[in-house]
């Protein structure tokens, strides 16, 4: 039926045009932005769930900083740490020098007097954005912080994760709450060197702690050495002057008696004699060293003091040596959660660029489909509104 109010043709193709021209624009926004996904209309559970990890994305970007300067903080304390432990090699070995009879002790004084300052200057130095971890309150009241990462739980929750370093008395140099308790500002107790031994008596084992001798130790007060094999076991016997010691292990000699006929198991057999532990030769009490390192003064010491100070000096050696392997196993860790922080970041990226991003060889090839369409759309919407203009030839 031809109409002149109502044309059909014309409606379902405007209709058809309408919605190739709705197509065509999204397609066209897709293009010009990049995104399939560029508001909650066009999918809203993607978009929301890429809005989050944006934003823990820039969270993350903000911990790849802190650990920037984290890392800083801690090369620097390190830096720090390993060259004092140089300098106070060099204040052991004068220490040791100074054990020589007739050496000029002033002298060795003046030049420990420079390292004294240049301890001092290390320790100052070792700053970095207002910190510093050598020279610090070391009553262990005082934690470091570094941001190490940036957590999401699966409840939603987020949380922030640091990786923690006490400053105490084993690793800070110079206490800053006056109370002394720095590795270079304390003053050290010292005493022989012991071993803890399992002695077997009619028996009975029993736990004892004897005073433990090194053979370069032994060598010095001219010991003669034995060597006895009994089945596949060989023992070794010293004797410094008529007074025995046995080789208990790698590294350590004690004190041996005769426990022939005792009860004691034998440690060694010479030529019918058996040796045993001198359970009684106990490590002799502390003693406290002469001095700080930071106020040593050796122009006064006598053998006695400057075997402790010498002493004191090696177990602060020890514990900056353990301070500086703290510092170094926390800046690897800091530098594997950097690397793993960027491969996170990236990860993230893409897994977002994944869920939004348009595919534009989909989006140029729907393009050019969707233009030829709307060029077809338009002709049928001008074939349909020309056939209300052929009605008029009927009444010619």
């Amino acid at each position: 039926m031809a109409s002149i109010l109502t044309n059909n043709s014309a409606m379902a193709a405007l209709t058809t045009l309408r919605s190739i021209s709705s197509n065509l624009e999204s397609t066209q926004s897709r293009i010009s932005s990049g995104m399939r996904v560029g508001s909650a209309s066009d999918n809203a559970a993607y978009w929301s769930i890429a809005t989050t990890m944006r934003s823990d994305n820039m969270a993350l970007s903000s911990v790849q900083d802190a650990l920037g300067l984290g890392a800083a903080k801690v090369d620097t304390a390190y830096s720090g740490m390993n060259s004092a432990i140089e300098v106070v090699k060099e204040i052991k070995a004068k220490l040791v020098a100074a054990t020589e009879d007739g050496v000029d002790k002033t002298k060795i004084q003046q030049e420990l007097n420079q390292l004294k300052d240049q301890l001092t200057s290390i320790a100052s130095a070792a700053s970095f954005s207002g910190e510093n971890w050598l020279q610090a309150d070391a009553s262990g009241a005082v934690t470091k912080s570094v941001v190490a990462s940036f957590v999401r739980a699966d409840d939603g929750s987020v949380s922030v994760k640091k990786v923690d370093y006490a400053l105490n008395t084993n690793n800070v140099l110079f206490d800053t709450s006056g109370g002394d308790l720095g590795i270079l500002d304390k003053t050290y107790d010292v005493s022989a060197k012991s071993v803890t031994l399992s002695v077997n008596t009619d028996g009975v084992s029993e736990e004892v702690t004897v005073e433990a001798f090194t053979v370069d130790e032994l060598i010095a007060q001219n010991a003669t050495f034995t060597t006895n094999t009994v089945g596949s076991t060989t023992t070794q016997l010293a004797d410094v002057g008529g007074v025995f010691y046995v080789k208990v292990d790698d590294t350590n000699w004690v004190q041996a008696v005769d426990v022939t006929g005792t009860g004691q198991e034998a440690v060694h057999d010479e030529a019918g004699v058996y040796y045993g532990v001198d359970t009684a030769n106990a490590p002799p009490a502390a003693v406290a060293a002469p001095s700080s390192i930071a106020d040593v003064d050796i122009t006064g010491m006598n053998a006695t003091q400057l075997n402790a100070m010498i002493s004191g000096v090696d177990e602060a050696l020890t514990e900056m040596t353990s301070a500086a392997a703290s510092l170094g196993s926390v800046s690897a860790r800091i530098d594997m959660q950097g690397e793993f922080v960027k491969k996170l970041s990236q990860s993230i990226e893409k897994g977002v660029g994944r869920l939004v991003d348009a595919d534009m060889n989909e989006e140029s090839t729907r393009l050019k489909a969707l233009q030829t369409q709307q060029q077809l759309a338009i002709q049928a919407l001008s074939i349909a509104n020309s056939d209300s203009q052929n009605v008029l030839s009927l009444f010619r």
